[in-house]
């Protein structure tokens, strides 16, 4: 078995305990990105969530606490917007918002695809703060995730992306009004429509050949 490196298992821990916060702040009828826009203190939910998570993955913890000296440097670094506005999120690649009552995992459906609006890093914040907000008032659909600051091997250049997911692309009709509900929200300019089928193969736009299933 491949010894894992502590700054490998401290990547890992954040995305752990970034999902289980998420997760548990659900539970207690909160969301991340309001707590921290709001500008609410949730230090005491935050540390108790920590314990909780520290108690199932000690080893993880420690290498997340080894990382960034105290549990209170982690707290900061979320109130300063980790997790919640990509500029700012340096410790994960995306940020995934789901709409309440979807299913975990519903964006990774075969049948799954997603509308891409690629934007500079300069514009990303407020328009993800846009599809999230509307993801969550189940305006949209499904889920929606969008990229960070976190430098991505696999980026080929320096734009950011949204994807906006519908749970069916044969549901044209469907993925039609996600893409009606856009422009209302001011995504004019044309967009691709892509299918997990195609993200699966590996498939990926190049000169002269065309992966989106839909264009408008």
């Amino acid at each position: 078995m491949t010894e894992v490196g502590p700054e490998a298992l401290a990547d890992v821990a954040y995305g752990l305990f970034e999902h289980m916060l998420n997760k548990q702040l659900r539970e207690r009828g909160l969301y991340l990105f309001e707590l921290v826009e709001g500008g609410i203190d949730f230090y005491e939910t935050f540390n108790a969530i920590f314990l909780g998570f520290a108690g199932a993955y000690p080893e993880i913890a420690d290498a997340l606490v080894c990382r960034f000296g105290s549990t209170d440097a982690i707290y900061a670094m979320i109130q300063a917007g980790e997790g919640v506005i990509p500029s700012k999120t340096t410790q994960m690649y995306w940020i995934i918002q789901d709409a309440p009552d979807t299913q975990p995992d519903a964006m990774e459906d075969e049948l799954a695809g997603k509308w891409l609006i690629f934007l500079p890093p300069e514009q990303v914040d407020e328009a993800w703060q846009r599809v999230r907000n509307a993801t969550v008032a189940r305006e949209l659909s499904i889920s929606a995730k969008v990229s960070t600051a976190k430098e991505n091997p696999d980026s080929r250049d320096n734009m950011k992306v949204i994807y906006v997911y519908t749970p069916d692309w044969q549901d044209e009709t469907d993925v039609m009004r996600v893409r009606a509900t856009l422009k209302d929200l001011g995504f004019t300019d044309r967009i691709g429509y892509k299918r997990n089928i195609e993200t699966f193969r590996g498939e990926y736009s190049k000169k002269g050949k065309r992966v989106t299933f839909y264009s408008a």
